[in-house]
């Protein structure tokens, strides 16, 4: 293999170092998917790519590039090859990638080695990264065995997962916590780009060689990002450690969780009014989202109590009123959820205890 082509023998390593990726395919193409540590400096925007396309399924490939060559030429050329000196500048071991390493990472390469640069372009593209990331995750489990850290609403299974190295946060990955009152202020990411960042986590971690992988109990969905389906499966079959945590110590995480923290992330991001309205509007959503499973009585009970304890804490700096909704869900709906789904899983479970007992036996 060329010095100038960078094999698919090198995928791994490229993600292990986090190596700068220059992603010269059309902004439309990068959004639907791509990797945390690329860059998108197109060779050809949406229009002329759309364009290219069709004369290529009209006229076939000499037209198509004739085409490419008319529109993207002189100042226009220019201004893309600027962009790309200007980030290897900043970025001198970085490598650039199209979709299929075919005619657009084989121009780039072409105009840089021009105009004086030597840049290696990937073989196979974006297309053959994307297909070894994905046979990452379908490998994953047998290479390290899952362990499912289970759990009941508010017991505290994220903060135990941050302090385990052999773990994977599958909530941090999708940003959103999980539940009906999950949902972040920043979007979760596209469905490919979540199989990605999990990918590459995964082969972090058999990279660090740790004897197992340790993984929330989840559901397929976390908010709208699916686990792929032979790694859910996996975790399906998986041994489970049971955290344990009093229903106090419950109630104040959640009432961080889903208040404090969250009330406050309102008010940094919002003028004050407009923030009061955003928490209030997240917390009558969530509420109603769950109205099916709630019925229609108790989901009406609910939301005044929110809506009260939401004029409690605006016009007297309270915010204890949230206790009486939040041990209501807790007791009403999210406990004899989670005790029935636990009831079907029993024979899976391998240990039981608070924080510090899970941490002894994880460090045995």
């Amino acid at each position: 293999m060329s010095d100038n082509i960078i094999a698919n023998t090198e995928y791994q390593r490229l993600f292990l170092e986090q190596r700068p990726l220059i992603d010269v395919r059309a902004p439309i193409e990068f959004t639907k998917g791509a990797f945390q540590h690329s860059y998108n400096l197109p060779l050809m925007n949406d229009a002329e790519r759309t364009m290219v396309g069709t004369c290529y399924k009209e006229q076939g490939q000499s037209a198509a590039i004739a085409l490419g060559h008319q529109l993207v030429n002189g100042h226009t050329k220019q201004q893309r090859i600027d962009a790309w000196q200007q980030f290897i500048a900043e970025q001198p071991n970085s490598y650039l990638y199209c979709f299929r390493g075919g005619l657009r990472s084989q121009l780039s390469q072409q105009w840089l080695k021009d105009n004086g640069i030597s840049m290696p372009y990937i073989e196979g593209g974006y297309k053959a990264m994307r297909q070894f990331l994905i046979n990452v995750i379908e490998s994953s489990p047998a290479k390290q065995p899952l362990v499912i850290l289970s759990g009941i609403t508010g017991s505290g299974k994220t903060e135990l997962l941050q302090l385990r190295k052999e773990a994977i946060d599958l909530e941090g990955i999708a940003n959103h916590r999980g539940s009906s009152f999950g949902k972040n202020l920043d979007p979760q990411p596209t469905q490919i780009n979540f199989e990605n960042q999990l990918a590459i986590k995964l082969l972090q971690h058999n990279h660090q060689q740790h004897d197992k992988v340790l993984l929330e109990d989840e559901s397929f969905l976390i908010g709208r990002s699916a686990i792929p389906k032979t790694f859910y499966q996996a975790m399906q079959a998986s041994d489970i450690i049971v955290l344990e945590e009093s229903l106090h110590n419950r109630l104040v995480r959640i009432h961080k969780d889903y208040v404090i923290d969250k009330s406050a992330a309102f008010m940094d991001r919002f003028e004050e009014a407009q923030g009061k309205i955003e928490f209030t509007q997240y917390l009558l959503n969530s509420i109603n989202s769950i109205k099916k499973r709630l019925g229609g009585k108790k989901q009406q009970q609910l939301t005044a109590i929110i809506e009260q304890a939401i004029n409690q804490q605006f016009s007297q700096n309270d915010l204890s009123g949230h206790f009486d909704w939040i041990t209501i869900l807790l007791e009403q709906y999210y406990d004899p959820m989670y005790q029935y789904q636990m009831s079907k899983h029993q024979q899976r479970v391998i240990f039981s205890g608070d924080k510090t007992a899970i941490q002894a036996y994880l460090d045995q």
